[in-house]
């Protein structure tokens, strides 16, 4: 089809989609999403509550301690790009469903690793399936979901982050004294086998089926999408009102680019910049925080186990900070949201670092995740947003990215500064890299509360 017939297309599914109500069958796909993305985080989560028994275990020094903790990082960065290039190219759920073979699988491969090099290729597997289903859930919840609840929505599935943070913890306190740390990656890879059965009943996306040129398809999904929200709600749909409309009407013609080319080009270019500072500066924060967490608590006196579950308690901050964020997202507008949770952590964090007793290291850590975790809800909300349809996974996954690199250098830089200047130091670095992030987004962030993802995308 020529692509000036292809565009009504694509505006029509555009449509629809938006005149939905909000049901129980958008909310079942949501859920499938969210279940998967939940144990994602757990198996993400397990380094920082395994790598003291782990350090014990193969007699590790600070520096490849550290070494061990980038790997995820450095998985997560190729699972970024390659992911969300083959979504875009290929489609939302057969890299969706790649994805958790991959990092189930080395799960439990690292289970059985016999050495340092061996468990280091096996978290950088696990980084590769992780990374690469974040730009791709990001993509597919932005689609389905209606404009007015999208990033409600988006920050609720980042919330699981927190949740799946809670979890790992628990399993780590529970397992760790009776099983050791290898029975950790045992049950979090088994889980992953779960998921992947429920996973398959996602659908593909029909706002993707249609830019990708697949019209019959998403004709087909449309349709029964439709058919099962009728059902849901027990009331006939909507019209497609004047607003929707006007909203996803095409604009003038423009060169078809590559999503790659797409990031770049005028209308994208300081939505780029902004997107792809503001992941590394909030990722150096928070991974050179978290992933060395456990180990400052030890040097402060705590016991391994103790350690874990002082974690696993002031991490119960991030889901009403994840909560709180939804809320606000929708209330006050995406920069404004962004900008305050990022300032609040910088505050907390440094807070946290200066403690001086274990109630006020236990108040300030809690808010501090509080803050920390309602950010990663902000980032996750916000970027998939930026771009049109053709670009969106691609976007989010090179901007995801580039924090990758943050979070790679985080958990480098950290031990040498703990060792140079002392613990507080840490977060420190963590309060600047925060700030930072909040800066880019007031300065160089649109808002896109409220708005049907093509008029963001115009």
């Amino acid at each position: 089809m020529p692509p000036g017939e292809a565009r009504p297309v694509v505006s029509d599914i555009a449509a629809r989609l938006e005149r939905l109500p909000m049901s129980g069958y958008q909310r079942r796909i949501f859920a499938i999403i969210a279940s998967a993305w939940l144990v994602d985080q757990i198996d993400v989560a397990l380094l920082t509550f395994l790598l003291g028994s782990i350090v014990v275990a193969f007699g590790l020094s600070p520096t490849e301690a550290g070494q061990l903790a980038a790997m995820t990082f450095a998985g997560q960065l190729v699972g970024n790009i390659i992911a969300g290039t083959a979504s875009d190219r290929f489609g939302r759920k057969a890299v969706f469903q790649v994805t958790m073979v991959v990092w189930g699988l080395a799960s439990l491969a690292a289970a059985a690793a016999w050495s340092l090099p061996v468990l280091m290729a096996c978290r950088f597997l696990i980084g590769v399936g992780v990374g690469g289903e974040a730009p791709v859930a990001q993509a597919m919840v932005s689609e389905i979901v209606p404009a007015p609840v999208r990033g409600k929505y988006i920050a609720i599935l980042e919330g699981f982050w927190a949740v799946g943070y809670v979890l790992s913890g628990a399993i780590s306190f529970f397992v760790l004294p009776y099983l050791g740390w290898r029975w950790a990656f045992v049950v979090v890879g088994l889980l992953a086998l779960v998921v992947l059965v429920v996973r398959r009943a996602m659908p593909e996306s029909p706002r993707w089926l249609a830019e990708a040129g697949r019209h019959a398809e998403a004709e087909a999904v449309m349709a029964t999408m439709e058919r099962a929200v009728v059902r849901a709600t027990g009331r006939p749909l909507p019209p497609v009102t004047p607003q929707i409309a006007a909203s996803v009407a095409p604009g003038a013609p423009a060169p078809r680019l590559s999503a790659v080319a797409t990031l770049f080009a005028p209308g994208y270019r300081l939505r780029t910049v902004m997107a792809f500072g503001l992941w590394f500066f909030a990722l150096i924060g928070f991974f050179g925080l978290n992933s060395w967490i456990a180990v400052l608590l030890k040097e402060r006196g705590f016991s391994i186990v103790g350690s874990v579950g002082f974690v696993t308690l002031i991490t119960l901050g991030g889901i009403p900070g994840f909560a709180t964020a939804a809320l606000l997202l929708e209330r006050i507008g995406r920069k404004p949201t962004t900008a305050l949770f990022l300032v609040c952590a910088a505050a907390a964090a440094y807070l946290y670092g200066n403690a001086a007793g274990e109630t006020w290291l236990f108040v300030s850590g809690f808010v501090m995740q509080f803050f920390m975790f309602g950010m990663w809800s902000c980032l996750y909300a916000y970027t998939p947003e930026l771009y049109p349809t053709r670009a969106r996974a691609t976007g989010a996954g090179f901007a995801s990215a580039f924090g990758r690199i943050g979070a790679i250098l985080g958990p480098m830089i950290v031990p040498v500064l703990v060792r140079d200047y002392g613990p507080a130091t840490a977060f420190q670095v963590g309060a600047g890299g925060f700030l930072i992030a909040a800066a880019l987004v007031l300065t160089l962030g649109v808002e896109t509360r409220g708005k049907v993802l093509e008029a963001v995308s115009h």
